[in-house]
């Protein structure tokens, strides 16, 4: 039951991870594009900084300074009287109250918790990426456009929401479609934030066990359980392709692009 709780646990993360990610991103490339320069180092500078680290490091180390930053807040708000330094030497130490969660909780608790870090490093992460994708998006729409909306007596803000973001996606699609891919093959990093992937349920279930996991024990079938991850991944990419490239059909309809060139041109035969 644990390996078919944690094909779950992917989809969910997918599900939630993905449109944070795109809100991190579109924040991103907003912040970078702004002609306010410190919001715009801003933007830049995240989108080089998460862009520039290894997702592994990101996630061992992010996820530990996090945890370690809400538990500082908390320890000073829940423990104001405390008396020694939270940093001892390499240990960190803050008050029982602060902890997160309490060791009391129920586990479903620290389940919901490290899920919870899971999808904010990751959307942070890929996040980065999007924003990147999405500022060359927004750069490769023509500013004809704009300046003819501007002609009619369109707002900057009007120009940005009504023209701008609605043609940028069709330039953001590809590279949005690739991030979503890269999203999936890295849902095994879960395992470094403590959460029990398919990965490592296949794994513990394929490998030689006592009777821990199943009544006898049974020889290695980890090349079982990894070939099924195999068709599972393929076929979850595959189903991915069919739909992106179902929703790019749509977005290029009528756009003066490669794609929509290529309907145009279909459709005249």
């Amino acid at each position: 039951m644990g390996l078919y709780w944690s094909v779950g646990t992917v989809f969910v993360l997918l599900a939630v991870a993905a449109p944070v990610a795109l809100m991190f991103g579109f924040g991103g490339a907003v912040a970078a594009r702004s002609h306010f320069r410190p919001l715009s180092w801003l933007g830049k500078g995240y989108i080089a900084v998460v862009r520039g680290v290894p997702d592994i490091a990101f996630f061992m180390f992010f996820v530990i300074a996090l945890d370690q930053l809400f538990e500082t807040v908390r320890h000073y708000i829940k423990c104001p009287d405390w008396d020694k330094p939270i940093r001892q030497g390499s240990d960190f130490v803050v008050c029982a109250a602060a902890k997160l969660p309490l060791s009391s909780s129920p586990q479903s608790v620290h389940e919901i918790y490290a899920f919870f870090l899971a999808v904010l490093t990751f959307a942070l992460v890929f996040g980065a990426f999007s924003a990147n994708v999405i500022y060359g998006a927004m750069r490769a729409v023509p500013r004809g456009q704009i300046e003819t909306g501007e002609a009619y007596g369109m707002s900057h803000t009007q120009t940005f929401w009504r023209i701008l973001v609605p043609q940028m996606w069709v330039y953001a699609l590809p590279g949005l479609s690739n991030l979503w891919m890269v999203l999936i093959k890295a849902t095994p990093l879960l395992f470094l934030l403590g959460i029990k992937d398919i990965v490592y349920w296949a794994k513990e279930l394929g490998g030689i066990k006592t009777p821990q996991f199943t009544e006898y024990p049974h020889p290695d079938w980890r090349m079982w359980y990894f070939l099924a991850l195999l068709v599972f991944y393929l076929c979850f990419t595959k189903v991915s392709e069919f739909v992106l490239a179902k929703l790019m059909r749509k977005l290029t309809k009528g756009q003066a692009t490669m794609g929509g060139e290529a309907q145009r041109k279909a459709g005249a035969k």
